[in-house]
């Protein structure tokens, strides 16, 4: 057994909504599991930490990445373009990724996440050159190294552009590869039990890179096994033209026809939704990883994320791949998204708290987890510790609950907890080597770009 104890935090940020907020507080955690939070606790632990002017929040948990991307950030060549034009050009690069270059891009990209207090994430990799093996595995190491929670998501694109779709042939497999290699990793590293550190869902790419078959057999592999269903949709006009020419179906039509709507099921963007597709999506529990940043950044569009809240649509908060952000910073995400719905929304925008309930309980449940996202007894001992002595913070602790919307957390946290386990302190990570990963993930980017 192992125990944990945060002692007597000026501040604990919950996002309990029975009691949000704790003053002069502590945490015991347990094996990886909260076991008190409240004032006097004084028991002993294997470690304490003291909290006395510093404020304590829950994990923020990151439901939608495209790790391998970091190889493949900052790129001047492809700053000005939107999606499909993006993509056609980025696909000539990814096409020459390996291993290594897995691992190690999931290193920088996991490892920046925590740098900024993100203790659970999700990444969508669909990216398999012939030849270079398990690369999802490679993710997974990576994570179980590092020691964040992961869920890994098996993509795959099986309509190329000879068939009509948008990848090159060569980064296309069949329906049958994808499928196979889906039931392995379920079987061979999905863990249903409250508290795992690591899980599968299915991930066919998106509508205009996978076949209908594919969607349809991968919807009925992840109910056998009960894991769940991740895609990209209604990201962009490009996404609704093309489902509009190639199927007579808007996107959320098409998808519903291939069995993809149900608490299960979450999307990455959601933007080009209309009334009745936000009442269907509320209706049926399906999600949405809302991505702020890359959707700005390729002129996607903006959520209609008050509508979607007042209707009950569940939102989770995510960076999106680091090509389309070009960070893995999820408390930027949190600033982004509270200023740019209130630029675009105003009064009926989502207030402070909200915007952080997305990145913590919201997208916990996107993930289908309760679990985490919240700090309570019996829930994961994941968080995150900011000091309060901060110059930014001076002047803003009448509210610590909105200090992330509204003020911004600017720069890396204290100390990051995961399963109650210090893997992050005063900018050192306890399992990684930073200088060294950075020095390598720049040298493979170097090659990456220079292939053609």
């Amino acid at each position: 057994m192992s125990t944990l104890l945060i002692k007597d935090a000026s501040y604990i940020v919950t996002m309990d909504e029975s009691q949000p907020l704790l003053r002069d507080a502590s945490i015991f955690i347990r094996d990886g599991q909260i076991e008190a939070i409240g004032e006097g606790l004084w028991t002993q632990a294997d470690e304490v930490v003291a909290a006395k002017g510093r404020i304590v929040y829950p994990g923020l948990v990151n439901t939608h990445h495209h790790l391998y991307q970091v190889l493949t950030r900052n790129l001047p060549r492809v700053q000005r373009m939107e999606l499909f034009d993006w993509l056609k050009i980025l696909y000539r690069l990814w096409r020459g990724i390996d291993g290594e270059m897995v691992y190690t891009a999931a290193q920088v990209g996991l490892g920046e996440l925590v740098r900024y207090g993100c203790t659970t994430s999700a990444d969508h990799h669909y990216v398999f050159p012939p030849g270079q093996g398990d690369l999802i595995d490679r993710q997974i190491e990576a994570a179980q190294t590092l020691g964040i929670r992961f869920h890994a998501t098996r993509g795959g694109m099986s309509l190329g552009e000879s068939a009509g779709g948008l990848p090159p042939d060569d980064l296309v497999q069949s329906s049958a590869v994808i499928l196979k290699d889906s039931q392995r990793l379920i079987e061979t590293y999905h863990d249903p039990a409250p508290l795992a550190m690591t899980r599968v869902a299915l991930a066919p790419c998106s509508p205009f890179s996978v076949t209908a078959d594919l969607l349809r057999e991968s919807a009925a592999l992840a109910r056998a096994y009960g894991v769940r269903l991740h895609t990209h949709l209604a990201e962009t006009k490009d996404e609704e033209r093309f489902c509009l020419a190639t199927t007579g179906r808007r996107p959320l039509d098409y998808m519903e026809e291939v069995g993809w709507l149900g608490e299960d099921v979450w999307y990455a963007h959601g933007i080009y939704l209309n009334d009745d597709e936000l009442q269907r999506m509320a209706f049926t529990g399906t999600g949405v990883a809302h991505c702020p940043v890359s959707n700005m950044k390729l002129s996607s569009g903006v959520v209609r994320l008050p509508k979607m809240l007042k209707q009950g649509v569940p939102v989770g908060l995510a960076v999106d791949g680091s090509a389309s952000n070009d960070g893995s910073d999820l408390l930027a995400e949190i600033r982004t998204a509270y200023l740019l719905h209130r630029l675009q929304y105003g009064g009926e925008a989502p207030t402070a708290e909200e915007i952080l309930a997305l990145a913590t309980r919201g997208s916990a449940r996107l993930l289908g987890r309760d679990d985490i996202g919240v700090l309570a007894i019996g829930k994961a001992g994941d968080l995150f510790i900011v000091s309060t002595d901060r110059l930014e913070m001076a002047g803003t602790l009448e509210d610590p609950v909105t200090i992330p919307a509204v003020v911004g957390i600017n720069r890396p946290v204290d100390m990051t907890v995961v399963n109650g386990r210090v893997i992050y302190r005063d900018g050192v990570f306890a399992a990684m080597d930073e200088q060294g990963v950075a020095r390598r993930a720049e040298k493979m980017a170097h090659r990456l770009l220079r292939q053609i």
